[in-house]
């Protein structure tokens, strides 16, 4: 009895690694990879020059080159930015409410009557960006930003009412 329980054990051993060298052979699915968050909803974009208008709350552009695309009106309330380069994008009267935009590039943005509040904005640049009317109330930025940010602010955010220099904390 002892036998056959060795024998099928040794069976059962063969069989597992005849299938794991399959599998290793073979390949496996995509579909049981785990997608990178810089890829991760890439295909569901669908990004073109002009997204003006539309409903991208939530997104995620991780890494992704945003270099002067036409974002005016749009909401993108709770989306995230890492690591993106905006350089030259239209955000002009965007809703970028809660969004997190670590350690992206928004020069030469227009950032006209923007809606930033209580947006995560740390390790971003802003250089020679357009932030008149821009609502920053409660946004996140290192203290070097509220300082450049501020040397520019200017204006009132026709949504929220609140000026620039104000949701700074000039």
């Amino acid at each position: 009895m002892a036998k056959i329980i060795s024998l099928l054990s040794r069976f059962k051993t063969i069989i597992l690694m005849g299938v794991l060298i399959a599998l290793l052979f073979a390949g496996v699915p995509e579909s049981w990879a785990k997608r990178p968050p810089e890829i991760r909803n890439q295909d569901d974009l669908n990004i073109t020059q002009d997204m003006h208008g539309q409903d991208l709350s939530g997104y995620e552009f991780v890494k992704f080159d945003l270099r002067g695309i036409n974002f005016r009106d749009s909401n993108l309330t709770g989306a995230v930015f890492n690591n993106s380069k905006l350089n030259g994008a239209d955000l002009h009267g965007a809703n970028l409410k809660d969004a997190l935009a670590y350690a992206s590039d928004f020069e030469d943005a227009d950032l006209t009557d923007s809606n930033l509040s209580n947006a995560l904005l740390m390790e971003s640049s802003f250089n020679n960006a357009i932030i008149e009317g821009a609502d920053f109330t409660d946004a996140v930025l290192s203290r070097i930003q509220q300082k450049q940010l501020c040397s520019i602010a200017d204006g009132t955010n026709s949504s929220t009412g609140i000026s620039t220099s104000y949701s700074l904390g000039c």
